[in-house]
């Protein structure tokens, strides 16, 4: 029997042969979600004027030191505007949040904190210098890198750069994938079935873990069982520019013969048995220049390769450097048992990733199980929010125990 290749091996033998995509530039609010491809330098100050941070009266702090006092209104500054003079001593000019102090003023009294009628204001308390007032370059300087390249932009970003005059920006590109399935069993979704057909639902799987991953799914269809249709979905995904192909079946120890011949005459493919359930086996290649990543047919065994080996070279090539998928440790709610190789009962030394629900309770998150773990039950992925991680060897868990569970949908908190 194959030697059987452990998950870290296969993943980085995958991340070696991707890279990221080049750099594009693209207007600011289509930014959002790329990786900036290089620094974002200033070009001015922000804000550019000392400014008040609360609507009120502008003063000199001296004025107010025997506060209550009453200061002469000489005038109304609006945020947008500057105010034509200075501020003298015993005077205040009325001003709005965002408006530039006036010349002579050091400080801003709350409107709160003022009984103003007619021409004269009432200063009910002592304010120091720099009271409610922003100074000029408090969030930004000219010349300072306010975004640095490999950042991944998320709106706060957006709006940083929109602060600094930036109408477009240098990211990386989103990489564009090509999703197939494979199988004369399957039927496009919305077509009527036949006996022993199936539903594609593989391609509509892999192309939602695609988006999510940040990526562009290039739908390719269904490849049939011959080398002609095969071949030619292939060069159709060639022609459309796909960075990245992602196949399901076709690559298991009892497939058509065809799916191979056809991979290795495109392109260079290794087909490998991988440590791991679901998703033991596994295709890896180029097909011309392109990348190609052939997981199992199985529906459950698809998604589960998908995220320990797709998403994260999604991740690499879209510029990213933390590829992994972010855990958390949980208490199991009930056993896990251990694998076991029918029909002599020996153990399976396999890693699992077992499907579960995590919840936080009093005591800490608990994660139970959502329900068969065959790899054929989809609706126990789709109940599922986490997968379990069960090392290799060991033989299960137990209910009461810590685990790791890898997150497939993570809190966004």
């Amino acid at each position: 029997m194959a030697k059987l290749l452990p998950v870290e091996e296969a993943r980085a033998c995958i991340l070696a042969a991707v890279a990221p995509m080049e750099a594009v530039t693209v207007p600011l609010l289509d930014a959002q979600d790329h990786v900036l491809a290089e620094d974002v330098v200033s070009a001015v100050t922000v804000p550019p004027l000392a400014n008040s941070s609360m609507d009120g009266f502008a003063v000199r702090a001296e004025d107010t030191v025997d506060a209550p006092v009453s200061l002469v209104v000489a005038g109304t500054v609006a945020a947008g505007y500057m105010y034509e003079g200075a501020v003298g001593p015993g005077q205040a000019v009325r001003i709005m949040t965002g408006a530039p102090l006036p010349p002579g003023a050091d400080a801003v009294v709350r409107f709160e904190d003022t009984d103003a009628a007619d021409d004269r204001v009432t200063i009910r308390v002592a304010v120091r210098p720099g009271n409610y007032v922003r100074p000029a370059g408090q969030d930004i300087r000219a010349g300072e890198v306010v975004v640095p390249r490999g950042t991944l932009l998320r709106p706060a970003h957006i709006g940083v750069l929109a602060s600094v005059g930036q109408a477009q920006v240098s990211v990386i590109r989103r990489p564009r994938v090509g999703v197939l399935a494979t199988g004369d069993e399957l039927v496009p979704v919305g077509e009527p079935l036949q006996p022993g057909q199936i539903y594609n639902s593989n391609t509509y799987s892999m192309a939602a873990q695609v988006t999510a991953a940040g990526g562009i799914p290039v739908l390719l269809g269904i490849a049939r069982d011959t080398k002609s249709d095969l071949t030619a979905c292939f060069r159709r995904g060639l022609e459309a520019g796909v960075d990245l192909f992602i196949t399901s079946g076709g690559v298991s120890m009892g497939d058509f013969d065809v799916v191979k011949d056809v991979l290795q005459a495109e392109g260079s493919m290794d087909f490998w048995r991988v440590n791991m359930k679901p998703g033991k086996p596994l295709a890896f290649g180029r097909l011309g220049s392109v990348p190609h990543l052939g997981l199992p047919g199985n529906p459950v065994s698809s998604m589960v390769a998908f995220q320990q080996f797709a998403r994260p070279a999604i991740l690499k090539m879209r510029g990213l450097t933390n590829l992994d998928s972010p855990t958390v440790d949980v208490i199991l709610d009930e056993d896990v048992p251990a694998l076991t190789l029918t029909p002599d009962l020996v153990r399976d030394e396999r890693r699992q990733y077992v499907r579960v629900m995590v919840e936080t309770r009093a005591d800490g998150p608990h994660a139970r199980l959502t329900g068969s773990q065959d790899s054929g039950v989809l609706t126990s992925m789709a109940r599922a929010n986490a997968l379990v991680v069960v090392p290799e060897g060991e033989a299960g868990a137990r209910a009461g125990e810590w685990a790791t569970a890898q997150w497939i949908d993570w809190p966004a908190v």
